[in-house]
């Protein structure tokens, strides 16, 4: 495992802290050595020869720590650990039993695990069939295969007395209990010892179970056979000896021992809750309302919720460091890395005029994205220009993303920032593009930042994640806010913060595509972590099974915020419509551009055509692009300034917008909505919206340097909104 580790990685205890505030840095070094810690302000993350190029400050005079470094493992794969069992004596006859549901039929895979020092009981599961081990001796299977997504009962009962041992296997949809039995001499059972679900445990959790369990119980008395293997009454009290319930307390990490003795549980890894169970009964949608429908947990060999590397380094944030872009590089003998972290302002100030909302819901969504496109033109390319060295693809060990699935072909619903996330990071390439620099998201989001410096335009930072905290206080200092390229994943408390900000009178400007998109849930007790169900709507690298629509955490509806009646075009006039490959063209002048209303903001601009240039893709509207739609909440007052046109080939119009025999929902047709459209408008409060519908908008603000069209309507109008 060492071997697929990075020379050195690290994390951070969160991406941003105000001055005062202490960073808690997590490292691990593949050799052990030391390593030195030194700042950098970020002002571009792209490498491109032909653009802005990287620019990293050196602050090592603000920090330059030396420390020893040492290699710290990631135990990837989700399970529950209960440290103590009941106390039930070594010699009574136990029988350990669950409902399983494959997703992965490699065999070996554990469902329960009692041990102690000497003495264990384990069961596993695969395709030929359940299998039991008792105190590492005894083993049998029952050799009957078993199958993907159909549910099974299983059990392993063991009697002292009698000399028994057995393991059976019952399919729920009608299978007859299939058994193997065996003798032996001088068995002492566990007791009062861990018990691992999920998993097994012999120094470290191995054997890990890719499916649902479901009601994992340990009995008195040897059972053979069930009347009902879906029966809870099979449970009956005056043999149960502990019964985790997995429908108890769904939005927590606990699981709950539903026996006399409450020997309750923890999970370990962020699986997935809220499962639709064996008795699932399809009457219900929602888990809140039917909790025992939902009595399943999906655990996967690959989750990872927390690295729980020890704590390496802490960096206090100077009280003088201005609010910004930073990052601490990490550098060994063996190689580098470099954390991005952001500094806000203090919560007294002073503020500057506008803040930068950094898109950290997104970042995290997408972290770790593996694509299976680093062929060797891409290889070649990051060489060439010295661009972040590291892809997911080569690096299973840090986990994958929200749009990668697990081993079963399930999608990866939660995602968590505690760990190292390669795709953040200056420099990172995410395509090989042809006609530009291939960046997305956080190294994207540089060219703003870098356009602001060159601009001498004042600005703090601050995240979607401390907006989510803090709610509207956070953004009322400032007059406007700006957004970065791809705003696409957001919580309740975000949309509702933004709302209200430009319902009071501040002033948004909305600078990207498929933002406001996806809605994510968040528990204050792992910030660290968001959960994503891919509902029934939307462009989807997987999709959430039927009835599993509502997340854990907050037992709210997932998926589209367009499902949830609130759609982009409420907040920021325009939402999601066309997507292609990573190519874009221009945007071509409306009248209302030329309008004395308007003008201003073109002022310096000549001809109708905007943007057919650009770092991202070639072209200024492309890739992603949001158009304005009344019936979904853009405002009737609404000026649509700019439209783009000639869409690539690649281009396709999104799922939720098409409707049988090649209509759409609004009546247009299929290629009228591959558009990204450039619009303003003004709420009844005071405030100011303006929107430019494309994800590789901020790739035309440079070009051969910042003096381009769209540089010039970008700062015609941030310098409005940022006046008093």
């Amino acid at each position: 495992m060492n071997d697929a580790a990075l020379p050195i990685s690290g994390y951070l205890d969160r991406f941003s802290h105000r001055p005062g505030e202490t960073f808690t840095g997590y490292a691990s070094q593949r050799e052990p050595g030391p390593y030195r810690i030194t700042l950098e302000r970020v002002v571009s993350g792209d490498p491109n020869p032909d653009g802005p190029g990287m620019r990293l400050d050196d602050l090592s005079n603000v920090l330059d720590l030396r420390a020893d470094g040492v290699y710290q493992p990631i135990a990837l794969g989700s399970y529950a650990r209960v440290e103590r069992t009941p106390s039930r004596g070594r010699t009574p006859a136990a029988t350990w039993t669950a409902l399983v549901w494959f997703g992965d039929v490699s065999d070996g895979q554990a469902v329960m695990h009692e041990h102690d020092e000497h003495r264990s009981v384990l069961l596993t599961v695969g395709a030929a069939g359940a299998a039991a081990v008792v105190n590492g001796a005894i083993s049998l299977t029952t050799g009957a295969p078993m199958h993907r997504r159909r549910w099974y009962r299983v059990w392993v009962g063991v009697d002292p007395a009698a000399g028994i041992v057995l393991v059976g296997q019952q399919a729920l949809d009608g299978g007859a209990p299939i058994i193997a039995e065996t003798n032996a001499k001088d068995i002492t059972l566990p007791s009062e010892a861990e018990l691992l679900i999920a998993a097994c445990d012999s120094d470290a959790p191995t054997a890990h179970f890719t499916g649902k369990l479901e009601d994992p119980a340990i009995l008195r008395g040897l059972v053979r056979s069930w009347s009902d293997p879906t029966d809870p009454a099979e449970y009956a009290r005056e043999r149960l000896v502990a019964c985790w319930d997995f429908s108890r307390e769904m939005s927590s990490q606990s699981v709950i021992d539903v026996g006399p003795s409450g020997c309750h549980g923890t999970l370990v890894n962020l699986p997935t809750r809220a499962m639709a169970g064996a008795r699932w009964s399809g009457a219900e949608m929602c888990w809140r309302h039917a909790p025992r429908d939902y009595a399943a947990i999906h655990f996967h060999a690959d989750d990872l919720g927390d690295c729980k590397w020890e704590p390496s380094f802490r960096w206090t944030v100077p009280d003088d460091l201005p609010s910004g872009a930073y990052a601490l590089r990490l550098a060994c003998a063996q190689g580098e890395d470099r954390l991005p972290l952001y500094v806000l302002p203090k919560r007294s100030g002073p503020f500057a005029p506008i803040a930068f909302l950094a898109s950290t819901f997104t970042y995290q969504a997408y972290a770790n994205h593996a694509r299976s496109s680093t062929d060797q033109a891409y290889r070649d390319r990051v060489s060439a220009w010295g661009a972040y060295p590291a892809n997911p693809d080569d690096y299973p060990l840090y986990g994958r993303s929200m749009y990668n699935v697990h081993l079963d072909g399930s999608g990866i619903a939660f995602s968590s920032r505690r760990r190292p996330v390669l795709t953040m990071r200056p420099g990172y390439l995410t395509f090989n593009d042809p006609l530009g620099s291939g960046l997305r998201h956080y190294p994207a989001d540089t060219h703003l930042l870098a356009w602001l410096e060159s601009k001498g335009i004042p600005f703090d930072i601050v995240t979607d994640e401390d907006l989510d905290d803090e709610g509207i206080d956070l953004l009322r200092p400032y007059r406007a806010v700006l957004t970065g390229s791809h705003p696409e994943y957001h919580t309740l408390g975000t949309l509702d913060a933004l709302a209200d900000y430009t319902r009071d009178g501040g002033r948004l400007a909305y600078l990207g595509g498929n933002g406001f998109y996806w809605r994510v849930a968040r528990d204050r007790a792992m910030p660290w972590a968001i959960e994503l169900r891919r509902t029934e709507g939307g462009v989807r690298t997987w999709a959430a099974e039927p009835g599993e629509y509502y997340h854990q955490l907050d037992g709210q509806y997932g998926g589209l915020w367009r499902r949830n009646r609130r759609p982009p075009q409420m907040l920021a006039g325009v939402g999601f419509s066309g997507q292609g490959a990573f190519e874009g063209s221009h945007y071509r002048l409306l009248p209302a551009a030329r309008d004395p209303r308007h003008a201003w903001m073109f002022e310096g601009i000549e001809g109708d055509i905007l943007g057919d240039y650009g770092l991202s893709g070639g072209g200024a509207a492309g890739f992603e692009l949001d158009r304005a739609d009344t019936d979904l909440g853009t405002p009737y007052d609404t000026a649509i300034l700019a439209r783009s046109e000639d869409p690539p080939r690649s281009f396709f119009t999104v799922p939720e917008e098409v409707l049988a025999g090649r209509r759409t929902v609004t009546g247009e047709t299929l290629e009228s909505l591959l558009r990204a459209e450039i619009v303003y408008f003004e709420t009844g409060g005071g405030g100011k919206v303006f929107s430019v519908g494309s994800i590789t908008f901020l790739g035309s603000l440079w070009r051969g340097g910042w003096d381009s069209p769209v540089s010039k309507l970008l700062e015609n109008v941030v310098r409005r909104f940022s006046a008093p």
